[in-house]
């Protein structure tokens, strides 16, 4: 069966006010239609349902930047996680946290998991284990933004558990 050239556009384009409740150019939505959209995951979609302290903080960022830094902020980003669930801070640097706190030989829902990178690091906290192993993460600065999302295990430096 064929369709008119434009039945893909204005499916896209009703699909769009259906879900947003105002039409959007290119069915792209808002940035607010984005954020409230990754908050809707933040219980479901990766780690699931927790009642541990840093991931419930964590996930109540996704789809902003709550650091105000323009650049390399995952480190700022779970500093400010840190304290506010009563922990001492880690500082701004990734790779400061491979010796913060306690060192666990494997993700587990609620440890600092820590990545190494040429020229720097990437740090986050880890809400969950995909089937096949890899720890789901929360971190700042992830495309621009905190986001949850599954990383490849062999990336992964260190795991440490916050102290008191």
């Amino acid at each position: 069966m064929r369709y008119p050239s434009n039945a893909t556009q204005e499916a896209t384009d009703q699909t769009a006010a259906d879900t947003t409740g105002r039409r959007r150019r290119h069915g792209r939505p808002s940035l607010a239609d984005a954020r409230a959209q990754a908050q809707s995951h933040a219980n479901s979609a990766f780690g699931g349902v927790t009642n541990d302290a840093l991931v419930s903080e964590a996930r109540k960022y996704i789809g902003s930047n709550p650091t105000g830094r323009g650049s390399l902020w995952c480190g700022a980003f779970m500093d400010l996680v840190l304290k506010r669930t009563g922990h001492a801070g880690g500082g701004n640097l990734a790779s400061a946290y491979a010796r913060y706190g306690t060192r666990v030989s494997g993700p587990q829902v609620g440890a600092i998991a820590v990545m190494g990178r040429h020229g720097g690091g990437h740090v986050g906290v880890v809400s969950g284990i995909d089937a096949n192993g890899n720890p789901i993460i929360i971190s700042g600065n992830h495309n621009h933004t905190t986001a949850e999302s599954v990383y490849p295990r062999g990336r992964i430096a260190a795991y440490v558990l916050p102290g008191g």
